[in-house]
């Protein structure tokens, strides 16, 4: 199949080039096609004809947005537009990843599909408009919510991945103090490349919730990473107020994988199995 992935150099794009190697991938980044750009987009698409679209380009700097809404919905709204506008006129079906940033809300309960989205930020706002702007533009969609990623290859803009990061802070012999009061799911970008692999073979269109099973607060996240590395720490739970930021982070944002199960496709591994499984595998991929 001819897939046309962009944002190739973030990590969840490289997971999904691993898991996808099987087909011919066109690969993207901002420096050569800004999807801002609705006729550079179209002419790109319309040139390389791809079978399916894979949209990993995002503006994920959620502090960053605060003070420049425009980049960011330049990134997540109109960009997403553009390029729904040229697969529609190429007949490929899109696959798009939002956030779980489009929830926040006072419950705990894992929010489904068919929940109401409540964001707090410009960035969440920005990828719900996201969202609808697919929605309203090609029906051929498969919009992924996706929560705590985590990946080898490291998150572009941010250089790296909260597990590398906490494992770098400690070995440099610092406390570590991490927030109790944000609870999530983190997860495993290869759990998540593996899913949309299961996803695009059945055809069918929609939204999905795409996380690990289970919850944990970004404290205990950061406890188990060290019990399974067997590294003792000096580690503290402290609360969201003792690291102030521009955004407002969600409080709760479990994602409940419901519309995966409804069509068949098994719910991704639980949170702490895929954790054990990156860990173990962090000398392969030249994590020491």
């Amino acid at each position: 199949m001819r897939i046309l992935l962009t944002g190739h150099l973030g990590q969840l794009a490289a997971d999904l080039k691993q898991v996808l190697a099987g087909d011919d991938l066109t690969l993207t980044e901002r420096e050569d096609l800004r999807l801002e750009d609705a006729g550079a987009v179209m002419e790109f698409v319309t040139r390389s004809v791809p079978e399916l679209v894979i949209n990993c380009a995002a503006h994920n700097r959620v502090d960053e947005a605060e003070d420049c809404p425009e980049d960011a919905f330049a990134a997540n709204v109109f960009g997403v537009r553009n390029l729904a506008l040229a697969a529609r006129a190429v007949g490929a079906p899109m696959v798009h990843f939002s956030t779980d940033y489009v929830f926040d809300g006072p419950g705990r309960t894992p929010f489904t599909e068919d929940d109401p989205p409540c964001p707090r930020s410009v960035y969440g706002v920005s990828k719900l408009a996201g969202e609808l702007m697919l929605q309203s533009t090609w029906e051929k969609h498969y919009i992924c919510r996706v929560c705590g990623l985590y990946g080898y290859a490291g998150s572009r803009d941010k250089g790296s991945n909260f597990v590398e990061t906490v494992i770098a802070r400690a070995r440099e012999g610092r406390p570590l103090r991490i927030v109790d009061d944000q609870v999530l799911t983190p997860t495993p970008t290869l759990d998540i490349a593996e899913s949309v692999r299961g996803l695009i073979a059945t055809g069918r269109y929609g939204l999905y919730h795409m996380t690990s099973a289970g919850e944990c607060s970004w404290f205990e996240f950061a406890k188990a990473i060290f019990e399974d590395l067997g590294f003792p720490v000096d580690l503290t739970a402290v609360s969201s107020d003792a690291f102030p930021t521009k955004a407002r982070r969600p409080r709760y944002s479990v994602l409940d994988n419901r519309n995966l199960r409804a069509i068949g496709l098994p719910d991704l591994p639980a949170w702490r199995e895929g954790l054990r499984r990156y860990l173990a595998g962090r000398a392969a991929h030249g994590r020491e």
